[in-house]
């Protein structure tokens, strides 16, 4: 019995020393790459206002159309339930205007609140953990430069044990490194600064990065691909079927710059946010060097990969004003559908009427037999404002049912993709309830 409460004992200390030694934290102040829209040079409230753009904090810190920048309350639902988004404005009462500069770099890079408590990773630390203390501290001092808005924060609607903060120490243990970026000597200055975009402040592993079973980040699959609150986000490596390995520096410039590359796609959803609230707002050098660490971001295949038919049959047989080479008969449902509701923005070739936007063959989400951003814009739509005209797709979920919702989905994918769609009504009604 002694024995066994000796090994009992030894491996607890162990085991708590292990938690610790995992949960250390890198106490450096970091270094950034050059950033062209933020020299060192630059004011640094101009400087921080830069650096917000790039990572993105609009898009989860503001809810669209509450005229309440920063104020927090955008939901995240998840599959054990939905978090909200905090207040970052210097409302002492509400926001973060009581946080020191430690309090502020802790929180940004380390996922730990002022009051000790531990954030979920919804919030990026884990990327975010790369960033200078310069940069992060200018992003305070933007934040803090903007009007003060008194918005209490929502409650978290977890089930248990995920409402248990306490418990994100065990799950940083496993799958969170407190590390600064580090330059990489044998590569181009263009090349480390895309990756402290891409890693760090634009942090697009997040979401095309495939996740394990505990919600953690799988580094091994970096960038190919991921599917988050029912919408695809794209695998995004080198791969020349599955990835942006076959693009040009063009067209991926001018889809993060955009929203949109001619003969690839038109980016809906969280990607139309990331454009419109971030990525646009990059200098050309900057844009220039994400696409240069993009580019070399290893080729993988990643999960239910998507191969695009660029020349589907059904729409090459097809003109602007009429199908031609269809599978389907004139009585299918989905044909009627796109018919009744598509045919007139988009083509039957699928060259898109009014709006280059609206453009379809070549695109992965119709090459996608799953259909998850099929799905997730009939249902939703889409709304991107850029400095032109808005481009406007209507939602049509309330106005079609599941079955509905999937008979077109499958249309389009097997009309414009060449491939037998395998959307249900099941899978609508969950997609639904994700958004």
């Amino acid at each position: 019995m002694t024995r066994f409460l000796i090994i009992v004992v030894l491996l607890a200390v162990l085991g708590v020393g292990a938690y610790f030694y995992l949960n250390r934290t890198d106490t450096s102040d970091g270094t950034a790459p050059a950033i062209a829209g933020a020299p060192p040079s630059a004011d640094v409230l101009a400087r921080g206002e830069y650096l917000t753009k790039a990572a993105d904090c609009t898009a989860c810190h503001t809810v669209a159309g509450s005229g309440k920048a920063f104020a927090g309350g955008f939901p995240f639902k998840l599959p054990f339930g939905t978090i909200y988004s905090s207040n970052i404005t210097a409302d002492v009462a509400t926001g973060i205007g009581s946080w020191s500069d430690d309090d502020f770099v802790r929180a940004v890079r380390e996922g730990v609140r002022k009051d000790g408590q531990r954030l979920y990773p919804a919030f990026p630390y884990t990327s975010y953990t790369q960033l200078s203390r310069s940069d992060v501290l200018a992003i305070k001092a933007y934040l803090f430069s903007l009007p003060k808005i008194s918005e209490p924060n929502k409650t978290n609607d977890l089930s248990f044990p995920y409402n248990q903060r306490w418990a994100m120490g065990f799950w940083n243990a496993a799958f969170f490194k407190s590390q600064r970026f580090v330059a990489d000597s044998s590569k181009s200055p263009d090349w480390n600064s895309g990756k402290y975009l891409a890693v760090a402040l634009e942090h697009c592993g997040e979401c095309h990065t495939p996740r394990n079973l505990g919600f953690g980040l799988e580094h091994g699959n970096e960038l190919a691909g991921e599917e988050l609150q029912g919408w695809r986000a794209y695998n995004i490596t080198s791969d020349q079927t599955h990835g942006i390995g076959a693009w040009s520096d063009g067209e991926i410039a001018a889809y993060l710059t955009t929203g949109h590359a001619q003969g690839r796609g038109s980016a809906a959803g969280p990607m139309a946010e990331a454009v419109q609230n971030s990525l646009r707002f990059l200098q050309p050098a900057d844009t220039a060097a994400l696409v240069s660490y993009l580019r070399s971001v290893p080729a993988r295949e990643g999960k239910d990969p998507v191969t695009v038919d660029a020349k589907a049959a059904p729409a090459m047989a097809s003109n602007n004003a009429a199908p031609g080479g269809d599978s389907a008969s004139a009585d299918n449902p989905g044909l009627r559908l796109f018919e009744g509701a598509c045919a007139s923005c988009h083509q039957w070739n699928g060259q898109g009427q009014q709006t280059p936007y609206a453009s379809l063959l070549g695109t992965r989400g119709v090459n996608d037999v799953r259909g998850a951003n099929v799905t997730q814009i009939l249902l939703h739509g889409s709304d991107m404002r850029f400095a032109g005209p808005n481009i406007f797709m209507p939602a049509f979920g309330d106005a079609y049912s599941n079955t509905e919702i999937a008979e077109l989905s499958n249309y389009v994918i097997g009309h414009f993709g060449n491939k037998q769609g395998t959307v249900t009504p099941d899978d609508v009604a969950t997609r639904r309830k994700q958004f």
